[in-house]
């Protein structure tokens, strides 16, 4: 069983920084892609970011250049850095992991960015 544990979120003023972190219950050397997502209030989740397990990332154009994702095999934990925060990046975001058969998801931690 997959078990996907965010923990970082919280308030943090615009112009900040969070990290958040995604700790797997399994190895996550196996999986093709791990990423976040998000989703705001009265919004469809979105992607953020994604990486394959070749180390190829792929951001949203509305977080590249302050948002970087990083995975630490050894800990079985994905990262999201997210710096120079906006109001509009408030959301819940989720942790997932797609191991070739289907995708998991943790259960969301909250980023709240006031102005």
């Amino acid at each position: 069983q997959v078990q996907l544990v965010e923990s970082g979120g919280g308030l943090v003023q615009a112009g900040g920084s969070l990290r958040l972190s995604c700790a797997a219950s399994v190895s996550i050397f196996g999986f093709k892609a791990m990423g976040w997502y998000r989703q705001a209030p009265g919004k469809q989740r979105e992607l953020v970011v994604q990486i394959t397990s070749a180390g190829i990332t792929d951001y949203a154009d509305s977080v590249a250049g302050r948002f970087t994702i990083s995975r630490d095999n050894a800990k079985n934990t994905v990262y999201l850095q997210m710096d120079s925060l906006k109001p509009e990046d408030t959301a819940v975001y989720y942790c997932s992991a797609d191991n070739f058969v289907r995708t998991y998801w943790g259960q969301g931690t909250q980023v709240t960015v006031s102005s």
